[in-house]
């Protein structure tokens, strides 16, 4: 590889393009020539590889007999020339503290790296590189070569074996299952996988995948505002146990035993990252909608209310959930779309998880037969019941 001359000194310049006088030359790759240590060492580096092979011989006996505090206080600092880290990453048989040095700077170039990942007879070394795993993602040969070096330790070998399956296998899994959905014409699905957050294992994802109705296109995700940045971390485990477990538990309450084909997919939905879990609700299929407005997160649920796919009878089943949160009904009540279905509004009011500020505006539109059963319903507050009975009364002239 080619360096550029950092040095500022003529003197260097001119020894490394070879203009200054062949003993000069030869007294520079001796380590005789007076220069500050940088300039020295940038020389030697050239020099090493210059084509007079008794003067690139010379340079690197002169960099090998080097102390190595000497070296490593010129290699800490960021102007330490390029030519010098990368020809001390280049040879194993150093000084450890040299090397961890030259990993640590970041002139150092990836090709250099890799080459010390592959020669390096000190295990240190290697667990330095592998526990470095910004490093190992930005430079992912860095991997491969440390698996490949018989001096690696146990540990090093553990690092970037999970380094590359969570950054690199996953990313190809993912691209993998995208181009297969794409063969079977299942681009919505592809967009979806192509994106997605979790670690989904390669069969969850073909199921799930067969749920997914909505292109990227067709959905707006506008509506998650600031309001909802804190619940877009991910939950616990313990969370999305307490999730899984409570959807189990209404299905079976609504339905009795439930299959254990929807047991799995409720499992598989479920084992997904929440924002993924957002993103499936707004671009999933009738299954998904109906699992996913159950999820005790109020923006996995609300985000159903977006999927362009979800229709009247499922908005009107959803107005009369007991479990669902307040805003997604707050959402339907507010809904233009939803106005005008007299069983959603109807449902909404009989609901006493609706938000009083939602009921009242609605029991305005009741019919007179709806409003007098609703003064005397006991799940409703009583704000609402005195309500419905006024508007009942004022319809009869009373």
């Amino acid at each position: 590889m080619n360096y550029p001359i950092e040095s500022t000194n003529p003197v260097v310049r001119t020894l490394v393009e070879g203009s200054a006088p062949q003993p000069a030359r030869l007294a520079a790759a001796r380590g005789v020539l007076p220069l500050p240590q940088a300039d020295l060492l940038e020389a030697l580096a050239h020099l090493a590889s210059d084509a007079d092979a008794s003067i690139a011989t010379a340079a690197r006996e002169t960099l090998a007999s080097l102390e190595a505090a000497a070296i490593s206080s010129v290699l800490q600092g960021e102007n330490a020339p390029r030519a010098v880290l990368d020809h001390f990453a280049g040879h194993p048989g150093i000084a450890a503290e040299i090397h961890e040095v030259v990993l640590r700077n970041p002139k150092t170039s990836p090709e250099a790296i890799v080459t010390l990942a592959e020669t390096a007879t000190n295990p240190a070394i290697l667990d330095t590189i592998a526990t470095n795993q910004q490093l190992l993602i930005r430079n992912p040969k860095l991997i491969e070569a440390v698996l490949a070096n018989p001096n690696r330790s146990a540990e090093a070998e553990r690092r970037v074996t999970e380094t590359r399956r969570e950054f690199f296998e996953k990313e190809r899994g993912a691209e993998q299952i995208a181009n297969e959905l794409r063969a079977q014409g299942k681009e919505a699905a592809a967009e979806f996988f192509e994106s997605a957050e979790s670690d989904i294992d390669p069969e969850d994802a073909m199921l799930i995948a067969a749920m997914i109705e909505v292109p990227d296109a067709d959905t707006d995700d506008s509506w998650m505002g600031l309001e909802y940045i804190e619940e877009l971390y991910e939950e616990t485990e313990e969370q999305r146990q307490h999730a899984l477990n409570k959807i189990i538990g209404e299905f079976k309450g609504e339905e009795g035993d439930i299959s254990f084909e929807r047991v799995s997919m409720i499992n598989r939905v479920m084992k997904m990252g929440m924002k993924d879990r957002v993103r499936l609700a707004m671009k999933g299929d009738r299954e998904a909608r109906n699992i996913l407005i159950r999820d005790p997160n109020r923006v996995v649920a609300q985000a159903v209310i977006s999927n362009p796919k979800i229709t009247e009878q499922e908005v009107e089943k959803i107005a009369a959930m007991r479990a669902v949160p307040e805003d997604v009904l707050r959402t339907i009540a507010n809904g233009r779309q939803w106005a005008r279905n007299y069983a959603i509004i109807h449902n909404l009011a009989r609901n006493p998880r609706t938000p009083i500020a939602s009921v009242l505006p609605i029991l305005t539109r009741l019919q007179a037969r709806d409003l007098v059963a609703m003064s005397k319903n006991k799940n409703v507050s009583d704000a609402v019941r005195r309500q419905s009975l006024r508007l009942s009364q004022m319809r009869k002239g009373q």
